[in-house]
């Protein structure tokens, strides 16, 4: 890219339709996830346009740049630079007032300034109607309407722009305020209201349809019901959807295991190495890709309607109290949800939080929700052993659904432990925006969820699992004293899977799936069979009848459904928590906390359950 001509600001309150903006501007499609936030770090692109070349500087939300925050001083910064030669401000025309008192702080540090009213698509819906000319009157600055969703007003913006950093208007008279912070804000309050009443007149019931979901989704006789049978709607459509491309997927791939055998024996390959690598490494790969595609294809699209249309900062906003009282930040209920699709991200996604202490809380944490690798365990042995004589996909979203309660509940305790202990201290407090809701963009979320989140998770676990599918192989197949490295390091853990219920072999499937959780089964297949390579099953009921065979009961499975909410993040996970952290320490702790939960809980399980057998 050519060295640009002009650089603009691209400034806004959250939910204001800013990185769509950007992303319209520029064409570069960054997430535009609907809650307060979700930007915490500059974001850059370019246009041209009548052969000049801008740069787009797309700065964290923020309501004020007196900062409070991480987000508000990378803008408040930004923008007091100097180094930006017009800055944007993006508001929403259904909530015009309080965008219009940032726009005010920004008036009084940075000149040029055009100001992109978004969102006039919801505000015609709502009834809203909106007086552009008489604001661009007032405030002495560039008024541009735009519904950057749908591509209108765009090119009026950018020649906006353009007129900006080549004739710009004058500055407009800087009001005279008080030395006296709070009553400067409440002046610069007062013309906000002043001008939102200029310029935009709403009727009493512009809001009467959020209001009404509202007192379903949040209110505290119904607002956690509602939650709940919303993430149960999800899980069931995850599992009722996923298993015929699951077996399309394996049959598939598993059908291109000897020929890919064949080719490599033409290449003069042995047969030694040929066996390593279909058997170890392609075999794990099409297993991870089989199991873990068609769920997160179903999951993460689901999972980012509810986020288009605005719900997630609900789910914040319900479980505020619980997390307060756990002593962690509000936020961290928004990425512990990010973590059902995949901790790595989940741990990523802590950075919205703006305290040291709590974001480490939600960071070593985390893990205590299952991800979507560990979903088809839960759901195999949930199914078998508690569902398998009523058939019901219905019902084995019900168990799991209760799982994660239970997943969350640790959750909480976990946090309000460490808040007691290592990480001692007072919940901040932090402004939570509950944005207006929307209509999901389904085109835009499909291709968003399948590109930003589906392949870049599943990339990473093929990353992974290559290598230890070779490890695996190795260890099945080197023989110690006549039986396998496998057979041997089972037998060491036997005794402690014994005391919690399980076997050593069920413990050895689960360190070997370190790499990636999808695995956990075909290893102990593999380990029960003894044949060498990861082995598949047919349906449920086979592997019903295989685990029935090596002893399983149902409180075997209940303590394996217990080790595998709550045990070691996978290898992606500890490697984002260190870089996260920078800490070997706090990554240990991480791997430490969840597992020394499962165990214990599964030794007292097992302590209870052992006068019943």
């Amino acid at each position: 890219m050519r060295e640009p001509s002009y650089i603009i600001a691209l400034a806004g309150n959250p939910n204001v339709g800013k990185s769509t903006v950007f992303n319209a501007l520029t064409h570069l499609h960054q997430h535009t996830g609907n809650w307060p936030g979700k930007t915490v770090a500059v974001a850059r692109g370019a246009f041209s346009y009548r052969g000049e070349d801008y740069a787009v500087v797309d700065l964290p939300g923020t309501y004020s740049l007196f900062a409070e925050s991480a987000e508000e001083e990378i803008a408040r910064d930004f923008l007091c630079s100097g180094q930006a030669d017009v800055t944007l401000v993006v508001a929403d025309a259904t909530c015009l007032e309080r965008n219009l008192n940032l726009l005010l702080q920004i008036l009084e540090k940075t000149h040029p300034v055009v100001l992109c009213v978004n969102l006039l698509d919801e505000a015609a819906h709502k009834g809203i109607a909106l007086d552009l000319t008489a604001l661009e009157n007032a405030l002495g600055i560039p008024v541009v309407g735009a519904a950057a969703r749908d591509g209108e007003g765009l090119d009026a913006l950018r020649e906006a722009l353009r007129q900006a950093v080549h004739a710009p208007l004058p500055p407009p008279p800087r009001a005279l305020l008080p030395e006296d912070p709070e009553a400067a804000a409440a002046l610069r309050m007062e013309r906000a209201a002043e001008l939102a009443a200029l310029a935009a007149r709403v009727p009493e019931d512009a809001h009467r349809w959020d209001r009404r979901l509202d007192r379903l989704l949040t209110s505290r006789r119904t607002g956690l019901l509602a939650m709940l049978a919303l993430l149960g709607l999800v899980f069931w459509l995850t599992i009722a959807g996923a298993n015929v491309p699951s077996q399309f997927l394996s049959e598939v791939l598993g059908g291109l295991q000897e020929p890919l055998r064949a080719l490599l024996l033409r290449w003069g390959l042995p047969a030694e190495v040929c066996a390593a690598l279909c058997d170890g490494v392609y075999q794990t790969v099409a297993w991870v890709v089989s199991v873990m595609l068609p769920p997160m294809a179903i999951f993460f699209p689901l999972f980012t309607l509810l986020e288009d249309a605005g719900y997630l900062p609900r789910v914040a906003f319900n479980l505020d109290r619980c997390f307060q009282w756990a002593g962690a930040h509000g936020r961290q209920s928004l990425t512990m949800c990010m973590g059902f699709g995949c901790n790595a991200c989940g741990v990523m996604g802590c950075r919205i939080i703006d305290s040291p202490r709590e974001r480490l809380i939600a960071i070593l944490t985390n893990a205590f929700v299952p991800c979507n690798g560990r979903l088809p365990t839960l759901i195999a042995v949930l199914t078998i052993f508690f569902a398998f004589s009523s058939g019901s996909s219905l019902l084995t979203a019900a168990l799991l659904l209760g799982a994660i309660v239970a997943a969350v509940g640790m959750t909480l305790l976990v946090s309000r432990l460490l808040s007691r202990t290592v990480l001692k201290g007072t919940p901040s407090s932090f402004a939570l925006e509950l944005p207006p809701y929307r209509r999901p963009r389904v085109g835009q979320v499909l291709v968003r969820s399948v590109l930003d989140r589906t392949l870049f998770v599943l990339a990473r676990a093929v990353m992974v699992a290559a290598p230890a599918g070779l490890v695996i192989w190795l260890t099945a197949n080197m023989t110690v004293g006549g039986a396998s490295l496998l057979t041997h390091l089972a037998d060491f853990l036997d005794p402690l899977g014994t005391l919690m219920g399980l076997d050593g072999m069920i413990l050895l499937a689960f360190v070997l799936g370190f790499p990636a959780n999808e695995i956990v089964i075909p290893i102990l297949l593999m380990g029960y069979l003894s044949t060498g390579s990861l082995t598949d099953y047919q349906d449920l009921g086979q592997l019903r009848h295989l685990l029935l065979a090596n002893g399983w009961t149902w409180q075997t499975a209940l303590s394996a459904v217990i080790f595998t909410l709550f045990h070691f993040p996978c290898g992606t996970t500890c490697a984002t928590i260190r870089k996260e952290t920078g800490s070997f320490k706090w990554t240990l702790l991480a791997v430490a906390l969840p597992t020394a939960v499962g165990v214990a809980a599964c030794i007292l399980l097992h302590l209870l359950l052992t006068p019943l057998r």
